[in-house]
């Protein structure tokens, strides 16, 4: 199992990135993935998450309506369109199947390096 986050970058309020996490070693299209982030001195919290097929999405409360997330099976890649970027979404962004899945009992212990995204004026 692996995840390879980018995307990442410094950015200013307001301003937009796009997050794209290749995955590999499993059948990326019959599980749910999400992305998380973790804050410096903060735990790793769950930020978006979508169904195998794409047709279900969930977001954490604080990216509602400014992130996307989205999912290209045939080339086992996951995205996270992020708009209207605050500082307080600065974070290491990383990939990894959903919780929940039977996947994640194995996955969580496969996290990639993740993308660092920083938003600064």
């Amino acid at each position: 199992v692996q995840f390879v986050e980018s995307g990442g970058g410094l950015v200013q309020p307001g301003e937009s990135l796009r997050l794209s996490c290749a995955a590999s070693g499993f059948t990326f299209s019959i599980y749910g993935m999400s992305w998380y982030r973790q804050a410096p001195g903060k735990e790793r919290e769950l930020v978006a998450t979508i169904s195998s097929g794409g047709g279900s999405k969930n977001y954490a409360d604080s990216v509602k309506g400014r992130f996307t997330i989205s999912r290209d099976n045939a080339k086992s890649t996951v995205y996270l369109q992020m708009n209207s970027l605050k500082p307080e979404d600065t974070a290491v962004y990383f990939c990894n199947a959903a919780r929940g899945t039977t996947l994640y009992i194995q996955s969580k212990n496969y996290w990639g390096q993740g993308t660092q995204v920083t938003v600064s004026p």
